[in-house]
């Protein structure tokens, strides 16, 4: 905002203005005779606790923010005797008739992301006064998913003025507008019951903080009760591997109470013991917000997120020990890397098919625990629930993670399957040199992507993190459960034996074989991945596999 577009005289006209006047009333009237009832038709605004706004005094209304219209709409549920005042940020005022009709109607301007003293102190005049102001504490419009966190502001307002705060949920206005369309949606208020709090002429921040805590639990509850969406409280993460236990170490980071669902009772109380999971992720302590509990014993009712750290394999048994407990209202995250059999189906699709649950996502990327854990990795979260994407993308990002978010969850899965493929490929190649295992990681990517652009995935999502970026780092990482088991693999081990050689299960001997037949039965041509499958089933020894691999690149070559 430029000097010579709104000066420092017209912004004080119009604090001026609101602190005088409050709003013109000749203006107001005919506003509201109009307003009101094109609201209440044309959008069937349904106005609820309406005989909370007749508190006596100032009055301090906190309402969640989606929209232009939430003003209008609360006003248009307060009594009208009690015009409303609120805050509109600066650049509204730019335009000089547009800053008049503003002013004149009940708004002041103020300069969003700092501290505007000057507003601050008009909204504390007009509560003072016996006025009646309207503050959004999120600070700005929040169109997705659950409520933002607030700022104290309202908490030091309500303390300087003594003024009763009525906390306030709106839900719907975010759908009112597309371009310059005004679409006749359902839009709700509700006013919650008055809250007081003894009169601080100079509040310290951390009373402020303590007040707003106070007020912002209150607007959740008118939220929640007008069917909004409730913000992520409570998880649940099924599998105590290295992976699990990461993702519950996040999660719990980001402010949720979390449980971590463990195989048997024996390993339930050595990770309470040690605080952590020495088997799998040593020297990462256990957030006391963790309660490790064996996975049977997971108390599913009310749980907003439930996260499964399953191996591949053994995902269908686990769903079917759960899904007859999962609420409508919880969420699924998936953290399984492969297809399950016997169908070659992704995770996101055998689960959704099988569990009531409100949404699907999933999470890619090149997602090594430590790492995570230390807040250093960059995950890629996808789920074709745009809400969801937000509020557990928010839950990772509290946690200090780097989270992308994609619709395109068949592509951050499938990306997923074929990078564990290929690393499993690249790896047991190998030992004939550089140049085969390079060969075999492009032949088995290629393939994998030809099968996922039929399935409709994305081609952007495997040259980004979930794809290119996962791959590279599963590739590097020495100890590496896919790097391990390949090099294993390509020595003559039988496959059989791997996993108990390496202490742990590798998703690429599991999905390798499983995802050539799914390929070869879609009809795209998949060489490459049938000879690691032949690999992996004993059918052939890896001379054999990488001569077949080398022939095949030669035909594809001359073609």
């Amino acid at each position: 905002m430029t000097p010579e577009l709104l000066s420092a005289e017209r912004l004080a006209s119009y604090h001026a203005y609101t602190r005088k006047h409050s709003v013109n009333w000749p203006m107001y009237c005919v506003a509201r005779a109009f307003l009101v009832p094109f609201f209440l038709l044309y959008f069937r605004l349904a106005r609820l606790g309406r005989e909370h706004g007749k508190a006596k005094g100032g009055v301090i209304v906190a309402a969640n923010h989606r929209s232009f219209l939430d003003p209008f709409v609360v006003g248009a549920t307060l009594p009208w005797r009690r015009p409303m005042n609120y805050m509109a940020k600066v650049e509204l005022f730019e335009k000089r008739w547009q800053g008049w009709v503003l002013s004149r109607l009940g708004a002041f301007p103020v300069r969003r992301g700092e501290s505007d003293e000057e507003a601050m102190l008009t909204a504390r005049m007009i509560a003072e006064r016996g006025g009646a102001v309207c503050i959004f504490p999120e600070g700005t419009r929040i169109r997705r998913g659950t409520l933002a966190n607030p700022k104290r502001g309202v908490g030091r307002l309500a303390l300087q003025t003594g003024a009763v705060v009525i906390p306030t949920a709106v839900l719907g206005t975010e759908h009112v507008r597309r371009g310059w369309r005004i679409r006749p949606r359902k839009c709700k208020v509700r006013l919650g019951p008055p809250m007081t709090f003894p009169r601080a002429e100079e509040p310290s921040p951390a009373l402020a903080e303590t007040v707003t805590a106070r007020i912002w639990p209150n607007v959740l509850l008118q939220w929640e009760d007008l069917g909004g969406l409730p913000p992520m409280r409570r998880a649940a993460v099924i599998g105590a591997g290295s992976w699990g236990t990461a993702v519950a170490v996040l999660l719990a980071r980001g402010g949720l109470e979390v449980q971590l669902g463990a195989r048997t009772s024996e390993r339930v109380e050595e990770m309470i013991a040690d605080g952590e999971n020495k088997r799998y992720l040593p020297g990462v302590p256990l957030p006391e917000t963790i309660d490790v509990r064996p996975a049977s014993s997971i108390e599913l009712a009310g749980l907003d997120l439930i996260c499964l750290a399953i191996p591949s394999a053994q995902l269908p048994q686990a769903v079917g020990a759960i899904a007859d407990r999962v609420s409508s209202r919880s969420a699924v995250l998936m953290l399984t890397k492969g297809l399950i059999a016997p169908q070659g189906d992704l995770p996101s699709d055998y689960v959704g098919e099988r569990v009531r649950a409100r949404g699907i996502a999933c999470l890619g990327g090149p997602a090594h625990a430590r790492e995570a854990v230390s807040g250093s990795a960059a995950l890629v979260l996808g789920s074709a629930d745009e809400e969801l994407r937000a509020q557990v993308g928010e839950v990772f990002h509290r946690a200090g993670l780097v989270c992308e978010r994609s619709e395109d969850i068949a592509g951050v899965e499938m990306a997923g399957a074929a990078k564990n493929a290929a690393a499993l490929a690249a790896a047991a190649a190998e030992p004939h040199g550089l140049n085969a295992a390079g060969i075999a990681v492009a032949a088995i990517w290629r393939e994998c992507i030809d099968y996922a652009l039929r399935q409709g995935a994305q081609l952007e999502t495997f040259a980004g993190l979930a794809g290119v970026g996962d791959l590279t780092a599963t590739m590097m990482a020495p100890t590496g459960r896919n790097r391990r088991a390949g090099e294993l693999l390509g020595t003559g081990t039988p496959a059989k034996e791997i996993p108990g050689k390496i202490g742990q299960a590798s998703e690429g001997l599991d999905t390798a074989p499983l995802l050539a037949d799914t390929v070869a039965a879609s009809g795209v041509e998949a060489p490459a991945l049938a000879g690691l499958a032949e690999l992996i089933r004993g059918e052939c020894n890896s001379e054999e596999w990488i001569g077949a691999l080398r022939e095949v690149e030669r035909e594809r070559r001359a073609a």
